[in-house]
């Protein structure tokens, strides 16, 4: 049996190689850009129905995603739209998804909350809180019984850590050993309550403990080091050592949804971490200082973002809506 006290992250965080560093800042990029955008058709009625924006949090999916490898599964949350991205989604399916057209990923029946992909490896966002914990373990467990090596990723959030059916996954995962990571997504904020209202215990990375599953509190502002986490914790499981907790600390500016004026917290307080521990810009001044990229590559990185989230836009809002007929496709009944 693996000892729990074996799984650190220590030391330094090991700086990505150029190539890997410029992809992770591409892609943080491409997310964040993505998020403004879609949140602008939501403002113009293009966009119906519930829409959780990931802004703020790009380091977490992007460095994680790093690390998997082909035949690895996701997922996540309601709070999607940057897993699916970072799993190699299409931007324009994406947006058509969000717009209800049907080039979209579910046909334009899922929309903001509810897509998936299992050529990418992706297995949804799902809008019941912490409903996908316990479908994350059962894929885990099918990887297990097939002993194809594959790990899956589960992320759920602070606020879904306090749901009865995680606990009920953790029990299950560390008795048949199941490679699965758990990820904590602690954005500070449940809604409109703070971990420390909300949470007794509100290291969540302890939450494991009684299940003798180990856990890490990870930096998730810093790309780098969710890539170091994540790399020791997809190695822990795909060796056969059974579950692992990553809780990834981290910040979105935006309300809950795009309903929610979060008014909870102070306009000050949000602009702190935009101005200090912003992971796009803290990771774009940090491959500048390695001469890995100048200020002019950045800018032309965010002028082909833009022109390809412009494309997706545009690809979403003039394909055709889903047939009416379409109503009884995809229907069990």
């Amino acid at each position: 049996m693996a000892d729990p006290a074996q799984f650190k992250v220590e030391g330094p965080v090991e700086a990505a190689d150029s190539q890997l560093a410029k992809k992770l800042y591409a892609d943080m990029l491409l997310i964040r850009r993505f998020e403004e955008k879609a949140g602008q058709l939501y403002g113009m009625g293009l966009i119906g129905g519930f829409c959780h924006l990931y802004i703020g949090q790009e380091a977490v999916v992007v460095g994680m995603q790093a690390v998997l490898a082909p035949g690895d599964q996701v997922i996540t949350a309601y709070r999607d739209h940057g897993h699916m991205l970072a799993a190699g989604m299409d931007p324009k399916g994406v947006m058509a998804e969000l717009t209800g057209r049907a080039a979209g990923y579910s046909k334009g029946k899922g929309g903001s909350m509810h897509m998936f992909s299992r050529e990418n490896g992706f297995f949804g966002g799902h809008g019941i809180v912490g409903a996908q914990v316990p479908i994350g373990t059962g894929l885990a467990f099918a990887s297990k019984y097939r002993n194809n090596g594959a790990v899956t990723l589960t992320y759920f959030g602070d606020g879904a850590a306090n749901q009865g059916q995680v606990y009920e996954s953790f029990n299950m995962a560390e008795l048949w050993k199941l490679p699965v990571v758990y990820l904590i997504e602690n954005n500070q904020y449940a809604m409109g309550t703070s971990v420390e209202r909300a949470s007794a215990e509100s290291h969540l990375c302890k939450r494991g403990v009684s299940f003798n599953i180990p856990g890490e509190e990870v930096d998730g502002m810093d790309v780098e080091a969710v890539l170091a986490a994540g790399k020791k914790a997809v190695a822990w499981c795909r060796s056969g050592n059974g579950p692992i907790i990553l809780e990834l600390k981290t910040y979105r500016y935006r309300g809950h949804s795009m309903s929610d004026p979060a008014k909870y917290r102070t306009r000050e307080e949000v602009q702190s971490v935009r101005e200090k521990r912003d992971p796009i810009d803290q990771y774009g001044q940090k491959i500048i200082a390695r001469k890995i990229a100048s200020e002019d590559d950045l800018k032309a990185i965010d002028k082909q973002t833009r022109r390809a989230i412009n494309m997706a836009a545009e690809f979403a809002t003039e394909t055709p809506e889903p047939a009416p007929e379409a109503l009884y496709t995809d229907v069990l009944a």
